[in-house]
């Protein structure tokens, strides 16, 4: 498999971002749960050594908050509790797709009351300098940031230009902040490749996936995307090729990916692409491993796909991906996850008369998350992969912990990566931060008005895992509480 060649106006925002570094859900959705299945204790990943799962306490407060200042706490234990109520998000979900966003004195203070409650808890900032305070304030507690350029939905080369310079920018940007306190740029491709093209290219790839004599002229070297349980029914008949105008649009969204890849091989900073709806993963996941054959060189994995662990055949495609990159010496670096989009998956399935892509049960995507983690684990310890660990879930983060000792630590420490949402799972981050793992945060950024967007169509995607943080609510508030008593006594 012979590498193919490489060919070779920011917003103000992001022009100016110079003091600014660079860096797995969920978007949110990237990182988070499946939603709608109830959280029950996932299935053990086997360990010669059953005490490993107690290394670290997710439950001593004190402990774990140490580093964490009383108001920060304060302002955590508010918003967590305002976004647990479902009927509180679907009333503000409501007004920001209201005309009343159309009046501008009242879109003033719409925007004013989202900006000082959750924007600023789930967002690293607006501007530069409060983007840099977010994450200086984020590595000094010892945690690293997942700089997350909050864009998506391109609809034109035009604004996929536009989008990927913000990208360059956020990486160029990432080289003056501390070493190692950005861990990963995250990008998700529909920024810089527009929907109607995602889904022509994953059509097309299907298709071949069905008839393997079907000729695709514009197809670069890649890895296996299809396992013989991936769903194709999203492509009935045979597609029509692409026309000229769409492999010349195709051969630009390769370049946009390419020269963003460039760039983080230049700043040393690896750059994460999200998964996304099953209609249009197979082309993301062809551009994502087409750029991971050219970059991922020597032991140093730059470009990282994401496995969504709630999807019956993640586990599959992962075996299947790894081992053609063993063949033709590629190190891979997977982010993995449970998954995020479960309705819109189960009810496009169901009207077209097919069985939902997800597992049937929470415990068979637990299942599935713990065999693919420890499948990477296990491959990082005797190669040259790596692998981010995204979740919420402080079970399946005791198990992880425990498959890394039995492994040995030193084996797997700087190819080891844990990652939970900024202002979300913080007794999960800080008590493996604790325990001596690396552990990063999912740190959306950029002005609100460009950010809302994303931040309802997260917040859609996962109203389960807003109202289920109830660990956190538990603890800050347990923390909280003692401090207030040492203050009094």
């Amino acid at each position: 498999m012979a590498p193919n060649r490489v060919i070779p106006a920011a917003s103000k925002l992001l022009k100016a971002i110079k003091p600014l570094n660079s860096a797995s859900t969920t978007t949110v959705s990237a990182i988070s749960p499946p939603i709608g299945f109830p959280e029950k204790t996932p299935q053990a990943i086997t360990t010669g050594d059953t005490t490993a799962t107690s290394l670290s306490n997710f439950d001593d407060a004190d402990k774990l908050f140490a580093s964490v200042s009383t108001s920060h706490l304060l302002r955590t234990a508010l918003n967590l509790h305002m976004v647990a109520m479902e009927p509180m998000v679907d009333t503000g979900m409501w007004i920001m797709r209201s005309r009343l966003m159309q009046t501008p004195l009242i879109k003033d203070v719409i925007l004013e009351i989202i900006r000082s409650t959750i924007y600023d808890h789930f967002c690293a900032g607006e501007n530069p300098v409060a983007t840099r305070k977010s994450v200086l304030e984020l590595n000094e507690a010892g945690l690293r940031g997942m700089l997350v350029y909050a864009l998506e939905h391109a609809g034109d080369n035009e604004a996929c230009d536009r989008n990927l310079q913000g990208f360059v920018d956020t990486v160029e940007s990432a080289k003056s902040l501390p070493p190692s306190s950005v861990s990963f740029i995250i990008l998700k491709i529909t920024a810089i490749c527009p929907m109607n093209l995602l889904q022509r290219v994953s059509d097309l790839l299907r298709w071949q996936q069905q008839d393997p004599s079907f000729n695709l002229p514009w197809k670069r070297d890649s890895f296996p995307i299809f396992s013989e349980s991936s769903p194709v029914y999203h492509t009935l008949i045979k597609p029509e090729l692409l026309t000229p105008d769409e492999e010349r649009d195709l051969e630009l969204v390769h370049q946009r990916l390419l020269k963003l890849s460039r760039k983080c091989v230049e700043a040393n900073v690896p750059l994460s692409i999200d998964a996304e709806y099953t209609s249009i993963q197979p082309a993301i996941d062809y551009l994502t491993y087409s750029s991971a054959i050219i970059y991922n060189k020597d032991d140093n994995p730059i470009v990282y796909g994401t496995i969504q662990a709630y999807l019956k055949d993640a586990r599959e495609r992962l075996l299947l991906a790894t081992k053609v990159a063993d063949k033709v010496g590629v190190p891979m670096g997977f982010k993995v996850v449970r998954g995020a989009y479960m309705s819109s998956e189960g009810k496009l399935a169901s009207s077209l008369g097919y069985k939902s892509p997800i597992h049937d049960c929470i415990e068979d995507t637990h299942a599935c998350y713990n065999d693919c983690a420890s499948f990477m684990l296990e491959r990082i310890a005797n190669g040259s992969d790596a692998v981010v660990l995204a979740t919420h879930n402080v079970e399946s983060g005791r198990l992880a912990m425990a498959k890394a000792h039995e492994i040995g630590v030193g084996k797997v420490h700087q190819k080891l990566e844990f990652a939970q949402l900024y202002g979300m799972a913080e007794s999960l981050s800080f008590g493996l931060k604790n325990a001596g793992f690396q552990v990063s945060k999912y740190m959306p950024f950029g002005p609100i008005q460009l950010v809302l967007p994303y931040l309802l169509r997260r917040a859609e995607e996962n109203r389960g895992l807003l109202s289920a943080s109830s660990l956190d609510r538990q603890l800050t508030r347990e923390e909280l509480m003692r401090r207030l008593k040492t203050a009094i006594f």
